[in-house]
């Protein structure tokens, strides 16, 4: 085979690879002593312990937290990806062409997989709207814990269903458009390693017992986002109609309000959905996104649940044809 032809397979390969890890997705999440993430996680909190007090030290201790931690991320994932593309050629000189790609895709689908979550997402904005449903406030406060850490304690029923919404859509843009969008641009490397970098800025960011410590990190996940939370904004605005939306209203609300948030790019998702929806979101203090059109219901989650699943597919229908049409540059 010669060599354009073989880019074109591995381009279309690593594209059905996304369908095979999304089919995993919604199988569910790997356990943890097999989850990357789980091990970047813990991988932070050791290095942390060598955090100095000093906040110049931090900051650049901080840094160096980044830059030990990233081959950590990006050397398995690309040696992963050399091992499948190896097997193709293998089987290629034993003119095993279909077996090869059978192969490759499958493991880069299995190893893609843990560096996104779709059906969590939604699952667990499917809790908080159940026990809101059932009008158990204090239970949907408690399982609105694994979509923020913001004190929920004194939360009404709107403003948890509010919380959960924003949620929803920012995660969105983290979890799951993001780490495809890195995964067109660069491979597995590039998912992987964008998984990281999102995990240290949700375990240190700016604040925290060591506040200077997570401020490279946190800069760091600002400019990866950059792009790939406003693509969540479009498509949010695009398929507004799919799940009972308005794209006019949607985009009139994104243009205005994406700013008033203190993250440079969590705004955009969450106001575009804002107004997607219909409804305000009200971070109280912080900010408020949308127009005060209704009160927030569980039913409004409902919609918000059905906004993760379409624009879900979306991406991933877009991120696998132009993984398939596009000889990247990663091959």
């Amino acid at each position: 085979m010669n060599h354009k032809k073989q880019i074109r397979t591995f381009a279309l390969a690593s594209g059905l690879a996304i369908f095979v890890a999304f089919a995993l997705d919604l199988l569910g999440e790997p356990p943890s002593a097999w989850h990357p993430v789980v091990w970047y996680g813990k991988l932070i909190k050791a290095l942390e312990q060598a955090a100095p007090q000093k906040p110049a030290s931090q900051f650049f201790y901080g840094i160096l937290m980044l830059t030990l931690a990233a081959p950590i991320a990006l050397l398995p994932a690309s040696i992963i990806h050399l091992l499948t593309k190896r097997s193709y050629i293998m089987a290629i000189r034993r003119s095993n062409r279909v077996s090869g790609v059978i192969t490759y895709i499958l493991l880069e689908g299995i190893a893609l997989k843990p560096f996104f979550a779709l059906r969590m997402l939604a699952e667990a904005g499917k809790r908080v709207r159940v026990a809101l449903e059932q009008e158990k406030l204090e239970v949907a406060r408690q399982e609105l814990a694994a979509l923020v850490s913001r004190d929920r304690s004194q939360l009404t029923a709107e403003l948890v269903s509010a919380a959960a919404i924003e949620s929803l859509a920012e995660n969105l843009s983290d979890s799951f458009v993001a780490p495809l969008f890195y995964y067109l641009l660069f491979g597995l490397p590039g998912a992987a390693t964008y998984r990281l970098f999102n995990t240290f800025d949700s375990m240190l960011g700016y604040h925290g017992q060591y506040e200077y410590l997570g401020k490279a990190a946190a800069r760091l996940d600002d400019l990866l986002n950059l792009l790939p939370s406003r693509l969540t904004a479009l498509l949010i605005i695009a398929s507004a109609p799919l799940f009972g939306g308005q794209r006019e209203h949607a985009w009139r609300i994104w243009r205005r309000d994406a700013r008033k948030t203190a993250s440079p790019n969590a705004g955009h998702p969450m106001a575009a959905a804002a107004g997607a929806l219909g409804v305000q979101l009200e971070k109280v203090g912080y900010y408020t996104l949308g127009n005060k059109q209704k009160t927030i219901t569980a039913h409004d989650i409902q919609r918000a649940e059905r906004m993760v699943w379409w624009i879900g597919g979306a991406t991933l229908v877009l991120t696998g044809l132009l993984k398939m049409f596009w000889s990247n540059c990663d091959e």
